[in-house]
């Protein structure tokens, strides 16, 4: 049952979420009568969002479908840069750091090693009207994060939802998580699913596509995380490999993280019989010189034969850059690789092959 304070705090937030709501149908009533306008572009644009604040997977989804698109087409990603502390349109490049264009288009700048156009810039229009600028010849455009930023029409919007709070069960903010109405989803060309069980059964698949009830001309799909072995933070100041295999009872992992949802990654240390200890910060957040003494402090209290911190791969790039962690903790800081992986669903359809279709048309 409800407690009491739950049920007032319920009261309390219900009429700014229905005050929420009606702003943000509003302007989403105002762009469909054409009010405010989308503009398309000559260059096909790819939107990843969803319809939550966060946690449903955004980066590793863009990563994994630039990941194949980059084989055969020329590709940029344009992100926000969520906390840069610059201003205007950002290029990456090789002296970027997660400050001047994001963490995330940072990471994802890193990962692809200048095989993919990364840049940082709060108007989508401004950003893809630099890009072409600078990038003629460019085949798509990827934007992260952009299915609230209606003044650019993409080609192809991809919507993401959390298996275990899929947004046909949320509320509206501040009540809830939700950034828009759930009726938005007819907005989507595809959504997918995101974070599965690796042993969802079929009857899930089922059920997860009825509940959702899309329309004729929208695609489906799941997909779930793979984790990868350990790697430094600190390439420089790492003495040797580990594998979260050789730890035993005695032996112990301090978890740290800055993002928005972190039980996936924590259940995942949880099959281990080594000893877990989590310190969560929130998303995006920039460590300060206390909280890097308040770590190492934790760290060196945290009883083991071996330990050794273990970090999210977003956070791992603020880490790298960070001029107070201490130089004693590198060697024993790593983070954990993340993949995607879709699976099948109701439909047998590949997600990579509808893009591409869709990008030729």
């Amino acid at each position: 049952m409800r407690s009491t304070k739950d049920k007032i705090l319920t009261g309390l937030l219900t009429p700014a979420s229905w005050l929420y709501g009606t702003v943000a149908g509003v302007r989403n009533w105002m762009f469909e009568q054409k009010i405010l306008k989308s503009v398309e572009y000559d260059v096909p644009v790819i939107g990843v969002g969803n319809l939550t604040v966060g946690g449903t997977g955004k980066t590793p989804h863009v990563e994994y479908i630039v990941s194949h698109l980059a084989v055969g087409y020329k590709v940029a990603v344009l992100s926000r840069g969520y906390k840069r502390k610059t201003k205007g349109f950002v290029l990456a490049n090789a002296k970027s750091t997660p400050s001047s264009i994001g963490d995330e288009p940072y990471q994802i700048y890193q990962k692809f090693n200048g095989r993919v156009i990364v840049a940082a810039c709060e108007s989508r229009r401004k950003g893809i009207e630099e890009l072409l600028k600078l990038f003629p010849d460019l085949d798509v455009i990827v934007l992260d994060d952009s299915f609230q930023h209606r003044w650019v029409k993409p080609k192809i919007s991809i919507l993401l939802t959390d298996y275990s709070r899929p947004f046909y069960k949320d509320k509206l903010l501040p009540l809830g998580r939700l950034r828009e109405s759930p009726r938005q989803v007819n907005r989507a060309d595809m959504v997918i699913v995101t974070k599965c069980p690796e042993n969802l059964q079929p009857i899930s698949y089922r059920i997860a596509s009825k509940d959702l009830d899309l329309m004729k001309f929208q695609k489906l799909f799941f997909s779930r995380y793979d984790y990868g072995e350990l790697k430094p933070v600190f390439v420089d100041d790492a003495p040797y490999d580990v594998s979260l295999y050789e730890f035993t009872e005695k032996d112990a992992v301090m978890l740290l993280t800055g993002i928005a949802h972190p039980r996936y990654f924590v259940r995942y240390f949880r099959q281990y019989p080594f000893k877990v200890k989590v310190d969560h910060y929130p998303d995006h957040h920039d460590f300060s010189k206390r909280d890097i003494q308040d770590i190492e402090k934790k760290f060196r209290k945290l009883a083991g034969e071996h330990k050794i911190i273990v970090t999210t791969e977003k956070d791992a790039v603020r880490l790298m850059h960070n001029p107070y962690f201490p130089k004693e903790l590198k060697p024993f800081t790593f983070y954990l690789p993340v993949n995607v992986r879709m699976v099948k669903g109701v439909d047998d359809h590949d997600l990579i092959e509808e893009i591409k279709n869709q990008i030729q048309k």
